[in-house]
């Protein structure tokens, strides 16, 4: 089988890529393989509401928000990033809605719609797809690439865009590695964070803005913080684990997470609220008094840990469970030991090293080959910035590499 480009990968990178590069060149002959469910990631992120990007449209800010890629994607976001994957959308007849923190999502409020629409696009364009496809080896051929896959088919592409998405380790990037391409070795990221015997058991399903950060690093990540029955989770930790990934993973995920349940004050003006609490209000019982915005479960339970009976009233509230009071609402350390995967999705640190990319074009080093999505060295936070750098890369890549072929080939352009 013979094709001008063939893209392997069928996740939001690839359809993207494989649209992309059939719109571009349409004469071009685009083959999409892939080996398992098509966009299955797409289809079960975000609860299966699938976050699509951000609202953030300046690239420069938008680029901010990746442990690894900053300076890549700055580049890359400046052809294509936020405004124009919002567009593309909106003319799929997909509008885009802001939610309040910033992550955009269908109208529908469904992932399905953005499969939907991507295997619609397409279809449309005329995208060849390959189902249960597995490349086991590229090698470099006089026209452009032999490619072999798993059932013993061979594929002949004059280009080649590999999207095949985060390994979970080493081997899974060896057959890149294999052609010659450097690659940072993958660990995971956005993970929540594993407490056993954690003080705050039984608070399972509780959220509450925190300020969140690893002892002994200076990183620090704001946001909802959910108590689940492993640990704790929910935004603010996810986005630390993305920053820390490299760190957390050289300790063993044996660390101290430092928690404050009150970012908006310091020891000062917290001292001096508990004293206002004292003369204000000196018969009410402190478990009866949460401070906004904590869930009174949890302040109960801070009380409790506190060593607070329940009886106790704001005018007998000795100086010592005070001090401990102030010192659990703003620096609770608790200690953490593993790591649990974000519900059913996996991000990975690590990848082919971007040094060896051109972030124009995603062309790697050898001529014809080029990649997109989660393969690279890139990762992001949550809120829509993995899918991002997903739709800007691949498409960067399929547009670059049908305009290569495109370019150079008289009959092509002639039909």
């Amino acid at each position: 089988m013979e094709c001008d480009i063939l893209v392997i990968g069928g996740g939001a990178a690839g359809y993207f890529a494989a649209i992309a590069a059939k719109r571009q060149a349409p004469a071009l002959q685009v083959y999409l393989a892939e080996q398992g469910k098509p966009l299955e990631k797409v289809r079960i992120s975000g609860g299966g509401r699938c976050n699509v990007t951000h609202h953030l449209a300046d690239p420069v800010a938008f680029s901010k928000h990746y442990p690894r890629g900053e300076r890549f994607l700055r580049k890359a976001f400046s052809r294509w990033g936020q405004p124009q994957t919002a567009d593309w959308f909106a003319a799929e007849g997909v509008r885009l809605v802001a939610e309040a923190d910033g992550r955009m999502f269908p109208h529908t409020n469904t992932s399905q719609t953005i499969v939907d629409c991507l295997q619609a696009a397409a279809r449309r364009a005329g995208v060849h797809y390959l189902p249960q496809t597995k490349v086991n080896r590229l090698s470099p051929a006089p026209t452009g690439w032999e490619v072999l896959a798993g059932s013993g088919q061979a594929l002949a592409a004059r280009r080649v865009i590999v999207c095949t998405g985060g390994s979970p380790g080493q081997k899974g990037l060896q057959w890149l590695a294999d052609l010659g391409l450097p690659i940072v070795s993958p660990v995971p990221s956005l993970f929540s964070f594993n407490i056993p015997q954690s003080p705050l058991a039984g608070l399972e399903g509780l959220s509450a803005p925190a300020r969140v950060r690893i002892a002994g690093t200076r990183t620090e990540a704001t946001g909802p913080l959910l108590i689940t029955h492993w640990g704790v989770s929910g935004p603010a930790v996810l986005r630390l684990s993305a920053w820390e990934a490299r760190h957390l993973h050289a300790r063993n995920y044996q660390y101290q997470v430092r928690i404050c349940w009150l970012a908006a004050h310091k020891d000062d003006s917290l001292m001096q609220y508990l004293e206002q609490q004292r003369n204000l209000h000196p018969r009410k019982l402190v478990h009866n008094s949460p401070i906004d915005p904590l869930p009174r479960r949890l302040w109960e339970r801070l009380c409790t840990l506190a060593t607070i009976p329940p009886g106790t009233v704001w005018a007998e509230l000795p100086a010592k469970p005070r001090n401990r009071l102030l010192e659990l609402l703003l620096r609770q350390d608790l200690s953490a030991s593993g790591r649990t995967t974000y519900k059913e999705e996996f991000v990975t640190a690590g990848g082919v090293d971007l040094a060896c990319i051109d972030p124009q074009t995603m062309e790697s080093p050898l001529a014809g080959l080029h990649l997109a999505g989660e393969v690279l060295d890139i990762d992001g936070i949550t809120g829509g910035f993995n899918f991002q750098a997903a739709w800007t890369t691949g498409w960067i890549a399929g547009t670059s590499a049908a305009t290569a072929l495109w370019s150079n080939d008289p009959l092509a352009q002639a039909l």
